[in-house]
Formats: structure tokens, C-alpha cells, sequence
């Protein structure tokens, strides 16, 4: 057995303004269930806390119902939870959220196996579908400042609202994966969050090997390039913050690669091939190349 605990962060900000929490409540499933798949792990249940200065039924419910939706896409059941009134805490309709997920694995399973892992696997990314949920304060500071209201049209986006689609729900991952792994066809999986590429890939490596990763192996989507732009953002900066278009990392070994592949995109995942492992050495956990590609 294996859990996961995390939060939306500061998203829930957009959805206080865009007065929409079913999306929100997706999302605080997808981060806790993504967090397990990535073990290894079969989500099987789900708890959830939501806390506010006064309780705010038609909120509340609709986040609720988000949270539902989230693990139905997951597979896991929606066991229990906490509600809780904190008079003083939050100002006005402003809440937090929490949720904890529990998995099951079997022990020939658990990933990463850093062990198996060797210079010339493949890296596979499976594309994301937005922003997710890291990296709202950068995101919230470049909309303050370029003017903008979450009501406006996107910049990048003219058939969506900027809240709208700022609001696209966390990808889940867990049907797709559980398929690969279950087939052994997978060696270790990175869900990345908050610290992009550069920080969430190497932690799944064994100390002596790195990730070299092109990025111009995939489209920079365009919110990310009108962050990048309106923001004055670095590649670097842009790769230790956002996903920039890639939500999971596969390391996978080259003969396996062409069933991967084939197996995912089944699953319905648009799935780049994005670089290989190598000796570390001197080098970071992960070296990011071409990123003038997103300029």
C-alpha cells in the first residue's frame, strides 16, 4: 500500500474569480492520483478536505462533484472526507482544498527500478493538457500585469475565456499507465509538477545517470509561449516551472519503445519521443537542450 497527499495551490484563486470549482476538484484527484501511478500503484481510494471561513453550499458542491468526476476517471472510489468552518482563517468565499490518495502495488512493480536503467533508454513524454496545477503565482503575476481579466478572451486561446482555459483540468494518467506498466513496459515514470523537466525527471534516476532531453522534440503550447513572451521568461526559468506541454516522463528501453508507443496512443495519448539517459557525470540530473526552440 502507498498514498499520496497534495493540494491545487493557488488555481483555486482562478476558480474563486471564475466563480467554476468542478474543474478544481478534477484536479486535486489527478495531483494525488497521478502521484501514485508513477510508483507503480493502483489508486483505490480517495479523501478529500475543504476548508472555508463560511460554507458555501453551491461552491462546495460543485467541487465536490469535480472531485467525483476525478476519480471516476481514475478508477478509485470517493471514501470520505472533511469539511470544516474556520470563521477568521479565509476571507470570505475563499477555500482551501486537500486530498490523500491510497494505492496498491505489487512489489515486481514498484518503480522507478533504478537498477534496470541504462545509458541509451528512451524517454518518452506523454503531452499535457494545459497549465495543470503548478505554477499559478507566476501565471496570476503575468495576467495582473499584462492587464488582463480572467473574463477576457486568451491571448493564445480566442475560443476561450483566460479563466476557462486556465481552468483545463489536470490530465489523469492512471488508465494509460497501469496498462504499460502492468506489461513491464516502463522502468520508471516522472508525473511533472511544480520544478518542471529540470527538477521532477531526475528523481526517478539512478545518482549516476541524467536525462539529456530535446525540447524541440514537441510544440511548445501556445499558453506557454504567451507566458514565455508576455512573462520575459527563460527557457530555464520555463522548464523549472511549468510542464511546458509534457505532464509525464517514461524511461523506457529502446525495444520496448515501438509497443509503448503503440500501446498509449491506444489510450488516447499524444506521446513524443524527447531524449535518452546518459552518464551523468559533472552534468545536472537533467539537461534541458534547444531551448531557443520556444523563443
Amino acid at each position: 500500500m502507498v498514498g499520496a497527499i497534495d493540494g491545487v495551490g493557488t488555481k483555486l484563486m482562478v476558480a474563486q474569480a471564475m466563480k467554476k470549482h468542478d474543474t478544481v476538484g478534477i484536479d486535486l484527484v489527478a495531483m494525488n492520483v497521478n502521484d501514485l501511478v508513477v510508483q507503480g500503484a493502483e489508486p483505490l481510494m480517495f479523501l478529500d478536505y475543504y476548508g472555508c471561513s463560511q460554507l458555501n453550499l453551491e461552491s462546495a458542491a460543485a467541487f465536490v462533484e469535480g472531485v467525483a468526476e476525478g476519480c471516476k476517471q481514475a478508477n478509485c472510489a470517493l471514501v470520505g472526507g472533511e469539511t470544516a468552518e474556520m470563521p477568521g482563517m479565509y476571507q470570505r468565499d475563499d477555500y482551501d482544498a486537500a486530498g490523500a490518495a491510497i494505492g496498491a502495488m505489487t512489489k515486481d512493480l514498484t518503480l522507478p527500478m533504478k537498477d534496470a536503467m541504462n545509458p541509451g533508454d528512451i524517454l518518452i513524454g506523454l503531452a499535457s493538457n494545459g497549465v495543470h496545477s503548478n505554477g499559478f503565482s507566476l501565471v496570476r503575476r503575468i495576467i495582473s500585469r499584462e492587464g488582463l481579466a480572467y473574463t477576457d478572451t486568451a491571448p493564445w486561446d480566442t475560443s476561450a475565456s483566460v479563466g476557462e482555459s486556465l481552468l483545463t483540468p489536470t490530465k489523469i494518467y492512471v488508465r494509460s499507465l497501469l496498462r504499460v506498466v502492468r506489461k513491464r513496459l516502463v522502468k520508471g515514470l516522472s508525473h511533472i509538477t511544480g520544478g518542471g523537466l529540470a527538477e521532477n525527471v531526475p528523481r526517478m534516476l539512478p545518482k549516476h545517470l541524467a536525462a539529456d532531453i530535446d525540447v524541440a522534440t514537441w510544440k511548445l503550447p501556445e499558453v506557454f509561449r504567451w507566458l514565455k513572451k508576455s512573462g520575459n521568461v527563460t527557457g530555464v526559468e520555463m522548464g523549472r516551472t511549468f510542464n511546458t506541454g509534457v505532464g509525464m516522463v517514461a524511461v523506457v528501453a529502446k525495444e520496448n519503445v515501438e509497443q509503448l508507443i503503440k500501446e498509449l496512443e491506444e489510450e488516447g495519448e499524444t506521446v513524443y519521443t524527447i531524449g535518452t539517459l546518459v552518464e551523468r557525470g559533472e552534468k545536472e540530473g537533467c539537461v534541458l537542450r534547444n531551448l531557443e526552440s520556444w523563443d
